[in-house]
């Protein structure tokens, strides 16, 4: 079945956006994470923080209309919304760490059923190193994880992690094209299925054992 890249991310940014809540300040990860401002609902008031070194990040910027001074911390250009402000990382760290971003969203390479995240160097490969992310899982109120389901056709969510893991027991919720899976004490509890899959589907596709809700849901995008 030909995968659409470009559905699969929409997906993914669109469902995440409708865990964002009016005064929410929010840290993106880069890479597709970053879709998420793209959707946020008009009229709400959600603060961005980049940890690179400022707050109000806006939507993509449109082509051609770039500012090379103004990237995300993973140097993708990026817009600035009005009363945004600028810092340094000190000062950025001191928003992450001191408990003042409300949600973070990450990227993953894998996840297993205790909440553990990989999203890091795979050993011997020349890979980005985790970034802030260490940082983000301890300090953020509420970590989700934004990823595909799968890579090359195989789970990523796992009965366990094989990878180095950026941290142990701190995620909250995973979303992929194919599912909403909260995260607890209790193991994974699938709440929504994508629009285009069944249970079957992901089951099949999802290594940890998941338990499913009595109130399943397709996802609204």
């Amino acid at each position: 079945m030909k995968v659409d890249k470009v559905r699969v991310r929409e997906v993914i940014a669109k469902r995440v956006a409708q865990e964002l809540r009016d005064g929410d300040v929010v840290n993106l990860g880069i890479g597709l994470p970053t879709l998420v401002a793209n959707y946020v609902p008009e009229g709400m008031d959600v603060t961005f923080q980049s940890e690179n070194g400022f707050v109000g990040l806006g939507p993509a910027p449109e082509k051609g209309k770039e500012d090379k001074d103004l990237v995300n911390a993973g140097g993708q250009h990026v817009t600035i919304n009005g009363g945004g402000a600028f810092f340094d990382s000190a000062m950025s760290f001191s928003i992450i760490r001191g408990g003042h971003v409300d949600i973070t969203v990450l990227g993953a390479l894998q996840v297993d059923q205790n909440g553990n995240l990989a999203n890091w160097m795979i050993p011997g490969k020349m890979v980005p190193g985790m970034g802030g992310a260490m940082d983000l899982v301890v300090g953020a109120k509420k970590v989700i994880v934004a990823m595909e389901h799968t890579a090359k056709g195989n789970p990523k969510i796992l009965k366990e992690c094989n990878l180095p893991l950026t941290a142990a027991g701190e995620v909250d919720m995973i979303i992929t094209e194919m599912a909403v899976i909260q995260v607890s004490k209790d193991g994974l509890l699938l709440t929504e299925i994508g629009p285009e899959v069944t249970v079957g589907d992901v089951l099949r596709l999802t290594e940890a054992t998941l338990k499913i809700s009595d109130n399943l849901k397709v996802m609204d995008v």
